[in-house]
């Protein structure tokens, strides 16, 4: 088999050929390099029998409606994917037998309902379903993600071999493709937690999709063969948990307020620090409840709602969420745009509960 990454950007895309038969088989493959692949195939003289999607995609429109217009391939992907242009639909568990290759689907939701993992000889298509080292996975905060799904899609990695070599949709740093068992000792996502814990480390950094993100999806529900179809911004990270935040704001080193700081500040002049609770609406009136006074803007929305605090600006802002992941990513946003005075409450909510009931 001849095994081969073809882009030269983050959107990975895999080229599988039987070298006697010369029948090809392409994995993720991006609307913008359509030419390219139709190129390469007239060239090396391959006969595409099948494109494989991996999932829906958020960040770029699929070339597999095109390419199965332009070569009569079949289109696959798994039984709940949305595209009606898909030609053959796959459930956790099918052996697929193509052009002499056997191809193993695994059933991945959690990043999307549809996603699915391929396992061929010693490798492991994993999609967005997980990332190389430090990078985790792809997000679960687009439509159809679902944090509980992702951690029962993990579980199922348990009984394949370390040996396997993990091959993602996406890569934004230049990571390379390792093994399973590296990933296992290196990758945040494969650490061992519950379910409940799993769910909790992946809310704490949530951020909510970028509304291009929405249109790019809607295209590849249509089976869009333009690549114009949905306005894509160009390097950006966006399928990684925060991926869609602004250039250089991960690094960004924030300062603190503990409770006890917060607490005495307020008592003494309330009027002195703004209060901005990050948390999603529902929490607020969850069992953690809320400190009066604050202005409620969750995360996903504050890039786009900045000009709400523009009075702050030169005021103490103290960012609130649940634990204080939500108000890192907060403060750094803020921190960003010119707000000098943005600290995070250590430990969230959690910390002022616990130091209210002592």
């Amino acid at each position: 088999m001849l095994f081969k990454q073809l882009n030269p950007h983050a959107c990975r895309t895999y080229l599988l050929v039987n070298e006697q038969s010369r029948q090809a088989i392409l994995v993720d493959p991006v609307i913008d390099h359509f030419t390219e692949y139709l190129a390469l195939l007239k060239e090396e003289n391959f006969t595409l029998t099948h494109v494989i999607d991996t999932h829906i995609h958020a960040d770029h429109i699929s070339a597999g409606s095109a390419l199965r217009d332009a070569t009569d391939c079949e289109y696959v992907m798994h039984e709940n994917a949305p595209p009606r242009c898909v030609s053959m639909r796959v459930k956790d568990g099918d052996i697929l037998r193509f052009n002499g290759l056997e191809i193993k689907v695994i059933h991945t939701p959690g990043h999307t309902q549809d996603s699915i993992s391929l396992m061929v000889e010693d490798k492991l298509l994993t999609g967005d379903f997980l990332f190389l080292d430090d990078a985790g996975a792809g997000r679960d905060d687009l439509p159809g993600g679902n944090p509980a799904d992702h951690w029962e899609s993990l579980n199922k990695l348990d009984n394949l071999p370390d040996s396997l070599v993990v091959y993602p949709a996406h890569e934004y740093r230049d990571r390379q493709p390792s093994t399973l068992g590296k990933q296992r000792v290196s990758n945040p996502h494969l650490q061992k937690r519950s379910k409940e814990e799993f769910i909790q480390y992946l809310e704490d950094l949530r951020l909510g999709p970028a509304d291009w993100m929405k249109d790019v999806l809607q295209a590849n529900y249509a089976c869009a063969k333009d690549p114009n179809a949905a306005w894509i911004p160009v390097d950006t990270p966006a399928c990684e948990i925060k991926g869609t935040m602004e250039k250089g704001v991960n690094e960004l080193v924030v300062d603190y307020i503990d409770v006890p700081e917060l607490k005495h500040r307020l008592q003494t002049n309330k009027t002195d620090i703004l209060l901005l609770d990050v948390r999603e609406k529902e929490e607020l009136t969850g069992p953690l409840g809320s400190i009066e006074g604050i202005v409620h803007l969750p995360i996903g929305q504050l890039t786009g709602r900045l000009g709400e605090l523009e009075e702050y600006k030169h005021k103490d802002i103290a960012v609130v969420c649940r634990s204080g992941a939500r108000a890192v990513t907060g403060a750094q946003i803020l921190k960003k745009a010119g707000f000098e005075k943005a600290y995070v409450l250590t430990g969230g909510m959690l910390a002022w509960q616990k130091h209210n009931s002592v």
